[in-house]
């Protein structure tokens, strides 16, 4: 916190800061003992009537009054993660966006509207890398009419806690009512210690998703787009370790897009019964001694804030997270055909 020469508590932050990181400390609205005061870091996304709106790494929005202050200043960009590889937010945000491409795209400005007629929000969302090009409500007045003339609910993808994240988009957009649905995170990490973890003996890697590999995909009946979906990317593999009997549904399937020095994780699933035999690890292990030889270094994958489980393997894998992102949806356009899952 900032001090006065006299050793007072100074709020060093106005309204002109938004979109700046800042530290504050305010007193807490509802004092317990001991708890006079909360500090609170991340991005200042809005400053008006008297109101602070501020963006932890989270995504999580705290709104703090302005007579409530104490003591606030402008801090430097969250220092570079001291493990795994150094990638910029828009780097993996590409890297991730190619690894699962939609059927169907149109740019607006620097933002991709993307649909695949609704299977998964990460391929019927759109990807604002930039600035669209048009003020910001004609822009999502444009987006919700083209996800609209496709039976579909108008998404937005935005992300926080990185370098060139869009807290203000965020921000922006939650103030015009669009609901937050999901939270997800990007973790990144070497590829090399993946590789080096399992025993990749009895994982079968192939181009294609098979009868099999689909059997065990969580996302039943899939169709024709998904299956486009599901192969779309620079370099696509499949892995899967097959049960005692040899039959359908195998024991544990996976998939690792290879883009350069990236390799991405997906899909990774095991049979309920065979969990915490290592199998998800030895899948993982093959994919990564694939993509080693294709010259990868850099591993990224995608994980829920909510699944405890695989935060655990993969941190144990040397993975750590890297930024959040979040799926808007339009006010109201919960009567439109919704997507297949949650990611």
């Amino acid at each position: 916190m900032e001090f006065s020469a006299a050793g007072r508590l100074e709020v060093r932050i106005t309204a002109a800061d938004v979109g700046k990181r800042v530290s504050v400390r305010s007193l807490t609205e509802h004092e317990a003992p001991g708890e006079r005061f909360t500090d609170t870091v991340g991005v200042l996304t809005f400053w008006d009537n008297g109101v602070l709106l501020i963006t932890r790494k989270s995504g999580e929005s705290v709104r703090i009054a302005e007579s409530a202050l104490v003591a606030g200043k402008t801090v430097p960009a969250a220092p570079a993660r001291r493990r795994g590889p150094a990638a910029a937010y828009e780097e993996l945000a590409r890297v991730a966006a190619r690894a699962w491409r939609p059927v169907e795209s149109e740019r607006l400005g620097a933002w991709e509207l993307r649909a695949a007629s609704g299977f998964t929000r990460r391929a019927n969302s759109v990807l604002p890398l930039g600035a669209p090009g048009v003020p910001l409500d004609e822009a999502l007045d444009a987006v919700r009419r083209w996800y609209g003339e496709r039976g579909l609910p108008a998404y937005v993808q935005a992300a926080t806690g990185a370098e060139g994240t869009q807290e203000l988009l965020c921000a922006e957009l939650e103030q015009r009512g669009w609901v937050r649905e999901v939270t997800a995170e990007l973790w990144a990490g070497p590829l090399a210690p993946v590789a080096d973890r399992g025993d990749p003996a009895g994982v079968v890697l192939s181009r294609e998703a098979g009868e099999g590999w689909l059997a065990r995909y969580q996302r039943k009946g899939v169709s024709e787009v998904a299956l486009r979906v599901l192969h779309s990317g620079p370099s696509v593999w499949f892995a899967t370790v097959s049960g005692e009997t040899g039959e359908a549904p195998p024991a544990a399937i996976g998939r690792c897009v290879v883009d350069g020095r990236w390799a991405g994780f997906a899909a990774v699933e095991v049979d309920p019964a065979l969990r915490r035999q290592g199998l998800g690890t030895a899948v993982m292990a093959a994919l990564a001694r694939r993509a080693l030889d294709e010259g990868a270094s850099a591993a990224w994958l995608q994980v829920e804030a909510d699944n405890a489980g695989a935060r655990a393997l993969y941190a144990g894998m040397g993975f750590a997270a890297h930024h959040a992102y979040h799926h808007y949806r339009a006010p109201d356009d919960h009567r439109h055909r919704p997507v297949t899952d949650s990611s």
